[in-house]
């Protein structure tokens, strides 16, 4: 009782702020339209494997976004990417190549380009030779 009795004179005494202030309940956040890395995750493009490496089926040998290396001996194209289709040592060549001009692709990635010497990368895939221990005895 007797707190009840001080509490209430120490509200009508006349120098005590009676004002309540209310605080925020949540803290604010940032916009969720702000990616940390806005150009996402780096996809690793180019060369995978090189000139001289022993590589086996289905290896990948580079990935690209445009055709900017093209399948040779033993190599197959994907979607984006080149593979092995064999088991051989990769080699890479560059060689000229004899466009045809009136086809739209070529006029796209080629325009300009006329009167210059076009050269292309080509990765080969060259099997290792098979061994010599067996020999022929008998045909029959």
């Amino acid at each position: 009782m007797n707190f009840l009795n001080n509490f209430k004179n120490l509200l009508q005494s006349s120098n005590v702020c009676t004002n309540i202030v209310r605080n925020a309940s949540k803290k604010t956040s940032g916009s969720t339209r702000n990616p940390k890395n806005p150009h996402g995750r780096p996809k690793h493009r180019g060369w995978k494997r090189q000139e001289g490496h022993y590589v086996t089926s289905g290896t990948i040998l580079a990935t690209q976004l445009k055709p900017r290396f093209f399948p040779g001996l033993n190599v197959g194209y994907g979607r984006n990417t080149l593979f092995a289709m064999t088991n051989g040592r990769v080699y890479v060549s560059c060689e000229k190549v004899d466009l045809n001009w009136d086809h739209s692709l070529v006029q796209k990635h080629f325009a300009g380009r006329h009167d210059q010497t076009i050269y292309k990368k080509y990765f080969n895939v060259v099997p290792e030779p098979q061994h010599q221990r067996f020999r022929l005895v008998d045909e029959n």
